[in-house]
């Protein structure tokens, strides 16, 4: 029987009230702030002292460019920071914040050499450790590798590395060969142009575009919330996925016209030597272990895209890949990220912990559905 008192105050809620749920946030502190560089540890000092008890790293958490850091705290239920704390680990996140115009002349130089690599530093020295897992989503997972493979060969700071739904071979996106065709007789150049011209993607095309990849959600949502409307918790989970996609910023202009000269046009991403404004990132050099995640079912990242690595990443002593069939977001934080996610990711950092102060195995690839 439909409670029409309780569809009335829903109702209420998600037109004119201040929403069903109100905004989440897991318990954090707040290690350093600046700009495009807040860090937040999701870890009080008793559970810190219990992790370092155990022998576990920190864990840096690196969101993507163009989405909010939130994208690692989006609920109770879905928060990847309060899943590693309640598992013994100890979850950083970096904060890029928002972008804009100002920001223009920020390049995968920025974020790859200084603001990430600062927030590895701070980290080890709040946590007081040697070496920290890097754990990245989408965009994330990219500047994940990018930043590993540009410090020196003798720096030794990062453990491993979690990737989820990373696309490392924009020929396996669609739409991408095509744009790459079409533009080939100006050498690449027009998109470059209209990139700097605009300064980057401003953050209400983001949040328009990635809605986009999910149209057909779009579309039924009011005859969704009209079905459902005595269904609190249905339409909680809703709302926070509405608040995530409202928070998205935008790209900075020079990182825009790296990803589609290197990523798109040239393909340097997919062949693992990329040159970046003058700097030279050979992710065949990064030598720790790496998990990567894939699905058939991701609009933004296709399984051949992720599945990329195990060829790229050369160097590696062991590349693990697994399949979860489920969106985009849903590889990160919702109910397949928790049945099968995340359960795959406590097992990899379990198995790293053991063989830490061992010598790697020469092991090409791993790759579990």
């Amino acid at each position: 029987m439909v409670d029409l008192n309780r569809s009335l105050r829903n109702l209420w809620s998600l037109t004119l009230g201040d929403g069903i749920a109100p905004p989440h946030s897991t318990p954090h502190v707040t290690v350093a702030t600046g700009k495009h560089r807040e860090l937040r540890r999701y870890a009080d000092g008793d559970q810190v002292r219990a992790a370092r008890e155990a022998g576990h790293p920190p864990i840096l958490l690196v969101p993507p460019i163009a989405a909010p850091a939130s994208c690692y705290d989006l609920s109770p239920e879905h928060s990847v920071v309060a899943h590693l704390r309640d598992s013994g680990r100890v979850p950083y996140v970096v904060d890029f914040g928002e972008v804009t115009r100002e920001d223009r002349a920020m390049g995968f130089a920025d974020f790859i050499t200084d603001i990430i690599p600062e927030a590895i530093r701070r980290v080890l020295a709040d946590y007081g450790a040697d070496r920290v897992d890097l754990y990245g989503w989408s965009l994330g997972g990219t500047l994940s590798l990018l930043t590993t493979a540009a410090q020196p060969a003798d720096d030794k700071r990062v453990r491993s590395i979690v990737t989820v739904a990373t696309p490392l071979d924009y020929d396996a996106l669609p739409g991408y060969p095509l744009a790459r065709t079409l533009t080939k007789p100006t050498g690449g150049k027009a998109p470059t142009m209209a990139l700097r011209l605009l300064g980057g993607i401003p953050a209400p095309v983001v949040q328009v575009a990635y809605r986009a990849t999910s149209w057909d959600r779009e579309i039924k949502k009011p005859w969704f919330v009209a079905t459902h409307l005595g269904e609190t918790e249905t339409l909680k989970r809703m709302e926070v996925i509405d608040r995530f996609q409202r928070d998205f910023p935008g790209y900075p202009g020079k990182l825009t016209e790296q990803m589609w000269e290197s990523f798109i046009y040239r393909g340097e991403l997919a062949a693992g030597r990329l040159n970046l404004g003058g700097l030279d990132v050979d992710l065949g050099a990064i030598d720790v272990p790496v998990q990567l995640f894939g699905s058939h079912r991701d609009a933004l990242c296709s399984w051949d895209a992720a599945r990329h690595g195990i060829d790229v990443l050369s160097g590696s002593p062991m590349v693990e890949f697994t399949t979860v069939e489920s969106s985009h977001l849903g590889l990160l934080a919702g109910p397949d990220a928790q049945a099968h996610t995340w359960p795959a990711i406590d097992y990899f950092l379990r198995g790293i912990d053991k063989i830490a102060d061992e010598p790697a195995p020469a092991v090409d690839s791993l790759e579990g559905v």
